[in-house]
């Protein structure tokens, strides 16, 4: 696996960990909808809540949110729509982005941003 990769599955678990002491609901990781995947899927009080992970070890090549482009938030509605059908989910959805930075020898410094886009 690509060290890239790795980093990422580091990052979600990180972050479904963080959710869960939120009180999220964790529904599913990693799930593959067509061409497109969906870090996390949660449910946080009576919403469906589809979360974009991105992991990093520094800001050399920018804040780690300004890599999900408009054309990444299309590609994440399309999803989450096809998602609400293929599940019979009839209720608001929200899409957050959950942004970490790995120190070496230091706690992640996790940042939740709820409500991102859409």
């Amino acid at each position: 696996m690509a060290k890239h990769n790795e980093t990422g599955k580091i990052g979600e678990k990180i972050a479904a960990k963080f959710l869960r002491k939120k009180a999220y609901k964790i529904l599913d990781t990693n799930r593959r909808i067509e061409r497109w995947e969906i870090d996390i899927i949660a449910q946080e009080k009576k919403e469906r809540v589809f979360v974009e992970v991105k992991t990093r070890f520094s800001e050399d090549y920018g804040a780690p949110e300004e890599a999900i482009t408009l054309q990444k938030q299309k590609y994440l509605i399309k999803a989450a729509n096809l998602y609400a059908l293929l599940e019979d989910y009839e209720g608001p959805l929200r899409f957050d982005i959950i942004t970490i930075f790995l120190r070496k020898g230091k706690k992640a410094d996790i940042n939740h941003i709820e409500d991102a886009f859409y």
